[in-house]
């Protein structure tokens, strides 16, 4: 007669099947406040929907990570969240699996989000910030930016080509439309670093996302580029305010490095996020806006007031900086380091 297993072996073989079935996902994100709104509306749910544990990674951003990984078969990432130029870049190096999301969902995404090895999951801005506490004017643009002497005192920016290049255009009377066209010949090129030039002495570089709010709230300087979440998260704390006028406005994407091992898995965690729910959950922990559109209908008139309007800023351009991104790098240290 054959003994039936008892209750405890029984829970055992069941706890086995379902630890093999469902693997570790390891998420890697920018960190800050985007990243603890990421663990709310995103990690938390998923893991109490799917039973698989989300291990949270950060990085910078800095390709060479995924390269080495890829390169030497050793990929520890499954989830990894890109500034869309990087995942361009990333895409066209063989760093990053291709992959489609659901159908059902892709309908009521954004123009733009959906890439051949990625997909935008939130929009964000780097705008115009300032601590109205510090100054007795308020800036409204970017030639305000540049004006030292009705504004003095250090300026903060993001110590690289990206973003400071379009405002230095930007100040210098560019149209908003016309940015990236100017900026892709060698005399817009020239013109935003003469511009970038006329303030060189008033800058304090910033190359972390939590530095523009620390400045400001010191008053380390009098006015910094940021990233508008940022500045949202300790408005309740500070005076900090944004400008919206001006402002670039990005994506930023999931993609999977070439290579991860749970390519499955990580597909059903990427779809899970684009959701409508996830994405209302996630602009109302943060103030960046959704990518599905669906999520906009299902938020209050005042958290949507607070998200990026991206009727007063500019599109980023991913193709442009993936195209003349390395050379602009190079140029800007060069430049920077003078």
């Amino acid at each position: 007669m054959t003994k039936k297993p008892t209750l405890p072996l029984m829970l055992l073989a069941l706890s086995l099947t379902t630890t093999s079935a469902l693997a570790d996902l390891t998420v890697v994100s920018h960190g800050g406040a985007n990243k603890d709104a990421q663990v709310a509306a995103f990690y938390k749910p998923y893991q109490a929907e799917h039973g698989a544990r989300i291990i949270a990674g950060e990085f910078n951003g800095e390709l060479a990570k995924i390269k080495v990984m890829v390169d030497t078969g050793s990929v520890s990432w499954d989830v990894v969240e890109m500034e869309l130029p990087e995942l361009a870049r990333a895409c066209d190096d063989g760093l990053l699996e291709e992959f489609s999301v659901d159908p059902n969902l892709a309908k009521d995404l954004l123009p733009g989000a959906l890439q051949n090895c990625g997909v935008g999951f939130f929009v964000w801005s780097t705008v115009l910030a300032y601590n109205a506490d510090k100054l007795t004017s308020a800036p409204t643009s970017w030639k305000d930016f540049w004006d030292v002497q009705k504004f003095p005192g250090k300026r903060g920016l993001r110590k690289g080509p990206m973003y400071t290049l379009e405002f230095a255009l930007l100040a210098d009377g560019v149209a908003p439309e016309e940015v990236y066209k100017v900026l892709a010949t060698e005399a817009g090129q020239d013109r935003a670093f003469r511009k970038l030039d006329e303030i060189k002495s008033s800058i304090q570089w910033w190359e972390a996302g939590a530095q523009p709010p620390q400045y400001l709230a010191s008053g380390d300087v009098v006015m910094s580029s940021a990233y508008s979440g940022r500045i949202s998260a300790v408005q309740g704390q500070s005076n900090l305010r944004i400008v919206w006028n001006g402002g670039l406005y990005d994506m930023d994407a999931w993609a999977i490095p070439r290579g991860a091992k749970n390519r499955e898995q990580s597909l059903k965690f990427i779809n899970f996020t684009l959701e409508a729910e996830q994405q209302k959950n996630y602009a109302q922990h943060i103030a960046y806006a959704p990518v599905n559109q669906r999520a906009n209908t299902m938020l209050s008139e005042q958290r949507l007031s607070v998200l990026p309007d991206l009727k007063q800023q500019v599109a980023m351009d991913p193709t442009f900086w993936a195209d003349h991104g390395e050379q602009l790098h190079q140029r800007f240290n060069a430049w920077a380091a003078k």
